[in-house]
């Protein structure tokens, strides 16, 4: 079992910036990728950006240019930065990692507890 603890999150005005954090800890062997979804009422869960062990990163085409995704290998988080927010921004974000707890795999998947980000005026 991985633990995923995020922090971050609130009530932002439209173009402002907010900033959200996610610390794993457990069993973890390697970790193929790390990113942050969200969700709005209503809608499916979504894909906001992803960053791999590799370093290549993904971003959702309506984020790109005001999120930036970053890591920490060495605590195991992952960060996202949001600027420039928008009211279709509002939503829960998910923290996410695809990792293998051993040499064996497979590979699993474990989510983090989920924040509140709105943006309203």
């Amino acid at each position: 079992q991985v633990h995923l603890v995020e922090s971050g999150g609130g009530l932002v005005q439209p173009g402002g910036s907010l900033s959200v954090s996610c610390a794993a800890s457990g069993n973890i062997f390697r970790i193929v990728a790390m990113g942050w979804y969200r969700q709005a009422p209503g809608k499916e869960r979504e894909l906001v950006a992803s960053i791999n062990a590799g370093g290549g990163i993904n971003y959702l085409d309506s984020v790109k240019g005001r999120f930036t995704i970053s890591r920490d290998n060495t605590n195991n988080a992952v960060y996202l930065q949001m600027n420039s927010l928008k009211p279709e921004d509002t939503a829960v974000y998910y923290c996410n990692i695809y990792y293998y707890s051993n040499y064996d795999g497979p590979a699993q998947v474990d989510w983090g507890q989920g924040t509140q980000v709105t943006v309203s005026s």
